[in-house]
């Protein structure tokens, strides 16, 4: 018997794939540094996978060709995009890390756009950006920020190839069968890496709620709200992200914000709302 999927707007499911991003990345903290970067993306992405499958069974034999071409790209592109950022993370401060991946998202916002308000709230979210940027640290790890950028382009094809494919194909299965293929591209650089070795039954659960808040439940919901939201409008409500980083840091680990960042929160929060009441059906 499947469950019944639960019909949430658009942009409600957004916020809440933002909300669900944000605490599976206070418990990524906690895993790092037992199991390195690779071994935490392969724990995230490998337990998707199979929640995801138990989930929704998609019939493989069912998928059309023109769903293939699209969903094998969608699935390697998303599983990628995290490896990736992780291995950014490693090496350079998140918030900067959120930050220059940004790029991606903000690419396809103004790409897709033709009228001077979406403009606006580009440029809108774009300096809430620079000002949560923490530009002034000293010796930078040019590789950190190459993977940033790459991180970015990733997620740049996410927010296009989910577009497409949620166009022909159940956002449940498209998913699914997405994840499978990340977690194949994946899941091997955890094995090579020996991350996955030093797994206990505490890390293995703290590995299921990570899978469950960073990616089964935030990409389920953010394929139902690429269904109906334009890409670009969907790619800077999802500049959220680093505004949400920054109330969760003060809410839960205390980290007080400075004037820029407030501003920057201010910002980002009047671009993703200004867009979202401007765009077209």
């Amino acid at each position: 018997m499947k469950l019944k999927p639960i019909n949430i707007p658009p942009l409600p499911a957004v916020l809440l794939a933002i909300i669900s991003v944000q605490s599976g990345a206070a418990i990524a903290k906690g895993l790092f540094p037992a199991i390195g970067a690779a071994g935490t993306a392969s724990l995230r992405i490998g337990i998707s996978a199979l929640i995801l499958l138990a989930v929704y069974r998609p019939n493989l034999k069912k998928i059309t060709a023109n769903q293939w071409k699209l969903v094998i790209p969608y699935g390697l592109s998303l599983g990628a995009m995290n490896l990736i950022f992780y291995l950014s993370i490693e090496r350079i401060p998140i918030g900067l890390a959120v930050t220059l991946e940004f790029i991606g998202p903000l690419f396809v916002a103004v790409f897709g756009s033709k009228r001077i308000i979406d403009f606006f709230w580009v440029l809108l979210a774009a300096a809430g950006i620079v000002l949560i940027a923490p530009w002034s640290n000293n010796g930078l790890d040019i590789l950190g920020v190459l993977f940033a950028l790459l991180a970015g382009a990733l997620w740049a094809a996410y927010i296009v190839l989910g577009g497409k494919i949620s166009k022909i194909m159940k956002g449940g299965e498209a998913v699914t069968v997405g994840m499978l293929f990340g977690s194949m591209l994946i899941v091997p650089f955890g094995i090579l890496g020996n991350g996955l070795s030093n797994l206990t039954p505490q890390l293995l659960g703290l590995g299921v709620a990570l899978a469950l808040l960073s990616s089964a439940i935030p990409f389920t919901l953010e394929m139902k709200a690429l269904k109906q939201l334009p890409a670009r409008t969907f790619s800077i409500l999802m500049s959220l992200e680093p505004a949400a980083a920054s109330i969760c840091a003060f809410i839960f680990l205390q980290e007080y914000l400075t004037f820029n960042e407030v501003l920057a929160v201010i910002f980002v929060i009047i671009a993703s709302a200004g867009s979202t009441i401007t765009s077209k059906r």
